[in-house]
């Protein structure tokens, strides 16, 4: 298990090695599955910025539920980013050697995440966990 996972992160930083696989696809699908990784980049940025705005805004809510909702969505941003180029190598690989697509539970994983972040922040909202 851990080597398999060093193996798959080394080709997050060797190219070379990725393309060294199968055969080169065609280029649309390739660019394809980079926009797929961006707008998956651009989620992570999101909630990256969501739980900054959290903590440095939300001063008036109490500290354990803003830092509790902050951290969600920071690591929701961070699991994001690693799992876009995770999800972009193990594509491109997949692509190389005319294999399926790899499915994923993530988007899932990620909106039930995402829920739940909101509905801490309705229930803090309309119960007023107000104060230090």
């Amino acid at each position: 298990m851990v080597r398999r996972t060093v193996r798959a992160v080394r080709l997050w930083f060797s190219p070379e090695r990725l393309r060294a696989e199968g055969t080169t696809p065609d280029y649309r699908f390739s660019l394809a599955n980079e926009r797929t990784f961006l707008a998956w980049l651009r989620t992570a940025l999101a909630l990256l910025a969501g739980g900054i705005a959290v903590d440095q805004f939300l001063t008036d809510m109490r500290w354990a539920v803003r830092t509790a909702i902050a951290v969600a969505l920071l690591a929701g941003g961070a699991l994001c980013a690693i799992r876009a180029v995770n999800h972009w190598v193990r594509s491109e690989r997949a692509m190389r050697r005319g294999d399926d697509l790899p499915a994923s539970r993530f988007p899932t994983l990620l909106a039930l995440g995402t829920a739940a972040t909101a509905t801490l922040v309705l229930v803090a909202v309309v119960v007023g966990w107000a104060g230090t």
